[in-house]
C-alpha cells in the first residue's frame, strides 16, 4: 500500500514541534521534580510525623501508620494522605506566591529620572519660545 507523504509526515512534524516547545519540556521537568518532592514529603510524613502522631494516639509502633485508629476506625493512612496534601499544597502556595512577587518586580517599570525629564522639557520650552520670538 502506498504511503502518502502529506498525512504521516505532517503529523509527526507537528508532534515533534509540540513536544519540543519550551512549555512542554518545562512541564515535564516540573512533573519529575514534583514526583521527587512528593516522595520526600511522603517519607517525611511516614517516617517522622506519623510515628509522633502514633505515639500521641497510643498506636502500636510495629503497625506503622496503619496502626493509628480512633476507636475501631483505622485512620492512619487517611491521616497521612491529608498531611501529605497539606504540606505539598502549602509548599506550592509559597512557590506560586514567590513567582508572582518575582514577576511583579520584573514587570514594574523603572521610574523616570524626573530631573532629566524636567531639564529636557525646559530646553524644549526655551527652543519653542525662541522659535516663536523669531517669527
Amino acid at each position: 500500500m502506498a504511503r502518502r507523504n502529506g498525512a504521516g509526515g505532517g503529523f509527526l512534524r507537528d508532534f515533534r514541534e509540540f513536544a519540543l516547545r519550551g512549555n512542554v519540556i518545562d512541564l515535564a521537568v516540573g512533573v519529575i521534580i514534583g514526583a521527587a518532592f512528593g516522595s520526600i514529603v511522603q517519607s517525611l510524613v511516614d517516617d517522622i510525623i506519623m510515628p509522633i502522631i502514633g505515639l500521641i494516639f497510643g498506636a502500636d509502633p510495629a503497625a506503622g501508620i496503619a496502626g493509628i485508629s480512633i476507636g475501631a476506625v483505622p485512620v492512619g493512612n487517611f491521616l497521612a494522605a491529608i498531611i501529605n496534601f497539606l504540606i505539598i499544597s502549602f509548599s506550592l502556595y509559597l512557590l506560586i506566591k514567590w513567582f508572582a512577587a518575582f514577576k511583579r518586580r520584573e514587570e514594574e517599570p523603572e521610574a523616570p529620572d524626573l530631573t532629566a525629564v524636567n531639564t529636557r522639557l525646559a530646553n524644549a520650552v526655551e527652543r519653542l519660545t525662541e522659535a516663536l520670538e523669531r517669527r
